[in-house]
């Protein structure tokens, strides 16, 4: 049986990565809690395939809207930074990367796509898994899906906007509508 994890605090990670410079470096929760950010954690199985590259960069496209919203995104795969660096240096053209505005983390050891239960253990890869995790470090959302599919970035604002109202919001609610009086 899976454990839940939305209203919990998050599982702690720290991770090397590329970062948008395109150097190695690292990634943790830890230093968004520190800065006081919101975090958008996302999963993706392989570098190199086909409907990864299509969420990456849509996500790096509007990345500013997400900086606007207070929220770090990092990307994550269970493929090396090296393979990650790679990507990035293969132009869009070439179902490539290019340049993204955010870092892609390295879970090389598995250990935080097992502790997001988005893991597919006898492949190696995780499923398409996106967590939002507030400043406090307290998962506030989560969705996990077939990898065949691919995110919308637009629902991804849309939850965070959302998050940070603290108030109740209905279906379909958008920014800029009220919330619920309870």
């Amino acid at each position: 049986m899976a454990e839940r994890l939305v209203g919990k605090q998050a599982p702690r990670f720290e991770m090397q990565a590329v970062l948008p410079n395109g150097d190695f470096g690292r990634v943790s929760l830890e230093e968004n809690i520190k800065n006081g950010k919101w975090t958008v954690l996302f999963f993706y199985p392989l570098d190199f395939t086909f409907v990864c590259p299509t969420e990456i960069t849509a996500i790096s496209d509007r990345y500013d809207e997400f900086e606007d919203l207070d929220a770090v995104v990092i990307g994550v795969s269970t493929d090396s930074v090296y393979s990650h660096k790679a990507w990035i240096n293969t132009p869009r053209t070439e179902n490539g990367l290019g340049e993204i505005k955010y870092p892609l983390a390295a879970d090389t050891n598995h250990a935080v796509s097992r502790d997001y239960g988005v893991l597919i253990e006898e492949e190696g890869v995780a499923l398409r898994g996106l967590f939002i995790i507030d400043p406090e470090g307290e998962l506030k959302y989560a969705v996990v899906h077939h990898n065949d599919v691919g995110r919308s970035v637009d629902e991804v604002l849309r939850v965070l906007q959302a998050l940070q109202t603290g108030g109740l919001c209905p279906a379909n609610w958008k920014p800029g509508q009220k919330t619920l009086e309870v």
